[in-house]
C-alpha cells in the first residue's frame, strides 16, 4: 500500500496560500540543506498528486526550467502525476493521469509503488485530510506571520491525531516539522 505524504511551505500561522513574498528568506540565506532535503523527499516518491490549479500552474511553469538546480523540474517530469479534477479534460503534460473524486485517489493508494506526494492545492489537501487519506504532513515552516490567507487546518479532519517523526533546522531559519498520522 503507498502512503500519501503531504509536503507544505507553510507560515507560523498556518497559512499555505501562495500569495505575497512571504517566501523570502528562503531565496535570502543559503539553502542548500534545504534542497538537500528536498531531493532526499523526491528520491522516495513516484507520484504526486495535485488539484487542478497548481497542477495547471506546475504545468506551465515546471517543464521550462532548463537551470533549475534544486531538481523539482526534472522529479516533476520523471514521476507521475495525478490531478484531481471535476473539468480537467486532457492534463497536457507527460505521464499524468485525471482523478475524479477521492475514492479514486484511495484506490491508487492500494495499488504498489512509492510515496504520494500532495503539494499546494489547499482545498484538495484540505478535502485529503477529512476524509482521513493522509499518512504524513512534511511541513517547511517560514518564519514569517502572515495574519491572512489559506490555511492548512481550516476545517481539518475533526479530532485528527498526529505524532512527531522529526524536526529539522535549516540555516535559513525554515524548520521541516513531519507529523504522522495516528
Amino acid at each position: 500500500m503507498r502512503e500519501l505524504v503531504v509536503t507544505e511551505n507553510i507560515t507560523v500561522d498556518g497559512v499555505i496560500d501562495a500569495g505575497g513574498d512571504w517566501f523570502s528568506p528562503a531565496s535570502s540565506a543559503d539553502t542548500e540543506d534545504l534542497n538537500a532535503a528536498l531531493r532526499e523527499h523526491m528520491a522516495g516518491a513516484d507520484a504526486v498528486l495535485l488539484g487542478r490549479e497548481t497542477f495547471e500552474a506546475f504545468r506551465e511553469y515546471w517543464p521550462k526550467q532548463t537551470g533549475d538546480t534544486t531538481g523539482v523540474s526534472e522529479y516533476l517530469n520523471r514521476v507521475h502525476k495525478y490531478v484531481l479534477s471535476g473539468t480537467l479534460t486532457e492534463p497536457g503534460w507527460d505521464g499524468s493521469t485525471i482523478v475524479r473524486s477521492l475514492d479514486e485517489v484511495a484506490r491508487i493508494k492500494e495499488q504498489p509503488g512509492g510515496t504520494i506526494v500532495a503539494t499546494g492545492s489547499v482545498r484538495m489537501v484540505q478535502e485529503l485530510a477529512r476524509s482521513g487519506l493522509v499518512d504524513e504532513y512534511r511541513l517547511f515552516v517560514y518564519p514569517v506571520v502572515r495574519g491572512e490567507g489559506r490555511r492548512l487546518f481550516d476545517n481539518p479532519h475533526k479530532d485528527q491525531q498526529l505524532a512527531t517523526v522529526e524536526v529539522r533546522h535549516f540555516v535559513s531559519g525554515i524548520i521541516l516539522v513531519r507529523y504522522r498520522t495516528v
